[in-house]
């Protein structure tokens, strides 16, 4: 039995993910045997051979003949594998039937996946993975990724097989409906047991590079010779469209270049998409790309029946240490669909009555809608006792762990189950006026190195912009395939890729801080990704330089202008743009504390003075006041500004007051956190019977009437920035301490 300790590690992880999901369960899997462990066996299968990928010139199918007769159940022999080849084609078409029978109910999803993916699932849920379907968040757990996410019901169906509590008979009645748990596309802060929220394609191929990036780095930071315990895959399933996209492109070439040797990708080769076959866009030959991208590249001709070559893919991806594996798996979707498989008319909606019954005569399937066979129940039931088994055997393996390496276990501890070291946020600099004028992206830098000292699991970096975004931690190398332990990641010029990848090591484990950069008018390339960090609860720290048109003479391509509204406008995610050295370190620590949200923090790149009365604790109030000079909360005027804006906005007051107005600066970092705040705070600051209000933002006025109200100013910029030097094109735009001058006398 293990000791108390490594069970509260594991406890640990399964009370933080259930306390958000509201999931319950009993706890009596602690208290199964190790011996009622039984893992299958792959002695005695076939290799497939490598030589024939050399050959191909093509991408390969299905013959047309073959594909467009009926396609029928056929008897698999398989070779010394530990379960009957008839009850492995039942449970087969048990998750064919289950993903059909949800579609139909719901007439809305996506039948075609999952009939042509359920031989893959089947070996890889039941065969092959190791999970815990009692604590769907146990560390050492293999990790499953569906890029298809369209194909849900595929992953649906084989969570509700092997026992997870998260995915019952009645969540499969209610699929893609109001309040299940079993919503269109997967979603991991819905279900436990989903890892990572994909939908948009391409995507969660780069979450499974970020998931397998998270266990190769933290498996040689911790992993002793004489104790491993960070060990496990990520396996993930993508489609044509999925390889269409460029961000699983740029994924990919990354997993290559790192040598991601534990990610196994499942390519389902059906060569359909919306819009009809394939050939009408997509060409090219894959297994010669990924080959290119320094994958090991298996081809499994038979992805319907040929249960035997995917073990074998398998058994041999697992053999191949130095590098990623791609699987193309051929497959026919829909498969056993008579009128429907093999065409776009079974990609993305239900068979229909008729044809269903038709796929139930042709597969041999009597059963009622959603019933599982007592005989296959039977045998996933198994999944519990070895779940449990397997997690009470990494238990133990970590508490002799803890034992014999304290400080690294509790290190280790930290990032596995979340909480952050006791008094972080102290390492964070703060600064006086006088101290030395700086850009806000240099400050950005001495915060990362500052708290990387204290939190072992933060690490990141830039596309290709690291001496510019100033991101490099100095006192850590980079991660590259032989040197894994380091803490800088170079993404190259793949700010999609990027965005996507770390949200894959965000949801690894929870005290995983992952941060990436670039300029901030290029989220524009990653914005998919950065959406899905907010929609997926993924704590990711968006670094963004260069954010104004203070960067001066790379003109109005690399000057943001409606970027701060747009993601002011994203639900869940906090945009911060501080103005000096204390509100940068203020926005670490907001950022770092939100775990479930990510931020995005604009940096200037010009250089900036440390004002009076600028706080690392004002930042957390989102707004807040900085200087006046009234008196029973009644300011003449209030004066607003936000990162470089808010020393013009200081500027402007202390000519105002000169001329006898009594005038409130406030400093106005974050919306979101503004908005958070009591009723009685937010009036403290902005007085509801103050209606003389003046913003100051090198940005978009867009939205700014919200805070300034009807009656107040917003001073910005509503068209495309200019080439020259800043100075220059802040008069030329009227973002002056004289324009904040004029409006604040216009308005009191």
């Amino acid at each position: 039995m293990a000791s108390s300790s490594s069970f509260t590690l594991s406890q640990a992880l399964l009370a933080r993910g259930t306390s958000h999901h509201g999931f319950t369960q009993s706890s009596e899997h602690h208290r199964l045997a190790l011996s009622t462990l039984s893992l299958p066996s792959f002695s005695g299968l076939k290799s497939t051979s490598s030589s024939t990928l050399r050959t191909t010139t093509s991408r390969r199918r299905l013959s047309t003949s073959q594909a467009s007769r009926p396609i029928r159940a056929a008897a698999v022999e398989t070779l010394e594998t530990s379960t009957d080849a008839s009850l492995v084609e039942k449970s087969v078409n048990t998750i064919r039937f289950l993903a059909v029978d949800a579609v139909e109910k719901a007439n809305s999803g996506h039948p075609g996946l999952p009939m042509g993916c359920a031989p893959m699932g089947h070996i890889l849920y039941d065969e092959v993975m190791r999970y815990n379907p009692k604590n769907p968040y146990w560390f050492n757990r293999d990790r499953f990724v569906l890029s298809a996410g369209h194909g849900c019901m595929l992953q649906y169906a084989l969570l509700h097989l092997a026992g997870y509590d998260s995915v019952q008979e009645d969540d499969l009645k209610n699929f893609r409906q109001w309040g299940s748990k079993t919503p269109g596309h997967p979603e991991n802060f819905e279900t436990p047991g989903i890892e990572v929220t994909t939908g948009p394609l391409g995507q969660g191929m780069a979450n499974a590079v970020g998931l397998a990036l998270a266990e190769k780095h933290l498996a040689a930071r911790y992993n002793k010779p004489d104790k491993e315990i960070v060990d496990h895959y990520t396996y993930v399933i993508l489609g044509d469209g999925c390889q269409m996209e460029g961000i699983a492109n740029e994924a990919s070439s990354l997993a290559g270049h790192w040598g991601l040797g534990k990610l196994i990708a499942f390519y389902d080769d059906n060569h359909i998409s919306i819009d009809g076959d394939t050939e009408i866009a997509f060409t090219e030959n894959v297994d010669k790309r990924f080959e290119g991208l320094g994958w090991h590249v298996i081809w499994v001709k038979n992805g319907n029946t040929g249960y035997d070559d995917i073990r074998a893919a398998i058994k041999e991806a697992k053999a191949v240490t130095d590098k990623p594996t791609l699987i193309r798996v051929t497959t026919t979707i829909g498969f056993g669909s008579p009128n429907k498989a093999n065409s776009y008319s079974v990609h993305g909606s239900a068979l229909g009555a008729k044809e269903v019954d038709a796929t139930r005569k042709n597969l041999g399937w009597p059963y009622e809608p959603f019933h599982v066979p007592e005989d296959i129940k039977k045998h996933w039931s198994r999944h519990v006792a070895e779940g449990a088994a397997l997690e009470a055997e990494w238990n133990a393996k970590f508490a002799e762990y803890e034992k014999k390496y304290p400080e690294e276990a509790a290190e280790f501890k930290s990032i596995s189950s979340g909480p952050l070291p006791a008094g972080w946020e102290k390492a964070l600099p703060t600064y006086t006026p006088e101290s030395p004028a700086e850009a806000t992206r240099n400050l950005s830098q001495t915060c990362l190195n500052a708290l990387a000292k204290t939190l072992p699991g933060l690490l990141g970096g830039s596309a290709d912009l690291a001496s510019s975004n100033m991101t490099l931690l100095k006192m850590f190398g980079d991660f590259q395939k032989d040197t894994p332990e380091e803490r800088n990641v170079r993404f190259g010029v793949r700010e999609h890729g990027m965005g996507a990848i770390c949200n894959g090591i965000a949801l690894h484990s929870p005290g995983l801080i992952p941060y990436c950069a670039t300029f901030f008018v290029f989220t524009d390339y990653m914005r998919a990704a950065i959406r899905i960090s907010a929609l997926c609860e993924a704590g990711v720290i968006y670094v963004m330089t260069h954010d104004s048109i203070g960067l001066g003479e790379d003109g109005p391509t690399h000057q943001p202008i409606e970027h701060l509204a747009s993601f002011r406008a994203m639900p869940n995610i906090l945009m911060l743009r501080p103005a000096d050295g204390n509100e940068t370190a203020g926005a670490y620590k907001v950022a770092v504390a939100n775990r479930k949200r990510p931020s995005i923090l604009a940096l200037s790149r010009q250089k900036l003075p440390h004002l009076a009365g600028t706080s690392i604790d004002g930042v957390e109030k989102g707004a807040y006041i900085i200087s006046e000079n009234s008196s029973g909360n009644k300011p003449d005027v209030i004066l607003i500004g936000t990162g470089s804006e808010l020393e013009i906005a200081a500027k402007a007051a202390e000519e105002l007051r000169k001329g006898g107005k009594a005038v409130r600066v406030v400093s106005f970092v974050s919306w979101e956190l503004f908005d958070e705040q009591s009723d009685a705070y937010k009036e403290s600051v902005l007085p509801a019977a103050v209606s003389a209000r003046v913003s100051i933002e090198a940005g978009s006025t867009f939205g700014w009437e919200k805070i300034v109200g009807s009656k107040g100013k917003a001073i910005g910029i509503d068209r495309f920035g200019a080439s020259a030097p800043a100075g220059k094109i802040y008069k030329e735009f009227g973002i002056t301490a004289e324009a904040v001058i004029a409006a604040a006398k216009e308005v009191c």
